[in-house]
């Protein structure tokens, strides 16, 4: 059990909507931060639901009041949004964060990108980077520049690449690759994920480290 407040950027969905739940259950503090944060399913003592713009530089600010960590979880967009525009969110998010913790604190910041991101790209096949460009190319693109501005902070950071999501439950049954020969894609259920996050967001457990995180099961291609 642990009394660190933890804030969750990214909180009222997906991977973010499960660290909630893995933070508390460790004992933590949440200040779960989401644009729809009033809409999050769950009322515990322990729980702030912070409505906010993770883009926004006020909101931001007040919302690392008083943390000891952060964990930045944004979702991708919806619908075709990521087929047919720019996609900017990531990197406008990680610089305005990374520009308020730098300036005010806390230091340490778990954010997840995602296999395909970075140098991660170059261990693809051929058929999986190129649905991986027709679906999410735009994004991911996004997704690289959030890492070089998390890489080059003086934060103590760590970014974690989860490889295809699933809705399953938590089993504990993932690795996390560090070494660059041993990428690979593979599954990860978004709740094993939020584990990860929690318990690097706790501990000084791959510092300065961009892991991938899979269960090790290759995609049938």
């Amino acid at each position: 059990m642990t009394n660190k407040t933890l804030l969750i950027i990214g909180a009222s969905k997906g991977i973010g909507r499960h660290a909630v739940d893995c933070a508390l259950a460790s004992g933590c503090s949440v200040r779960a931060m989401a644009r729809g944060a009033d809409r999050i399913d769950l009322e515990h003592e322990r729980l702030e639901k912070f409505p906010g713009d993770a883009t926004d530089a006020d909101d931001v600010r007040r919302a690392l009041d008083g943390v000891d960590a952060v964990i930045l979880a944004i979702g991708m967009p919806a619908g075709i949004t990521r087929l047919l525009r720019p996609v900017t969110v990531f990197s406008r998010s990680t610089e305005v964060l990374v520009d308020e913790m730098e300036a005010n604190g806390p230091k340490r910041l778990v954010a997840v990108t995602g296999f395909g991101a970075g140098e991660t790209r170059s261990a693809m096949n051929a058929v999986e980077e190129l649905g991986h460009n027709m679906v999410l190319g735009r994004a991911y693109a996004d997704k690289s520049v959030q890492e070089k501005i998390v890489e080059r902070s003086s934060l103590d950071w760590t970014i974690v690449r989860p490889t295809i999501l699933t809705n399953g439950r938590a089993t504990g049954k993932y690795k996390a690759l560090v070494d660059p020969e041993s990428w690979r894609n593979g599954f990860i259920s978004r709740a094993d994920v939020a584990e990860f996050l929690v318990e690097c967001a706790l501990d000084a457990k791959h510092l300065h480290e961009a892991p991938v995180l899979t269960d090790g099961c290759l995609p049938t291609i």
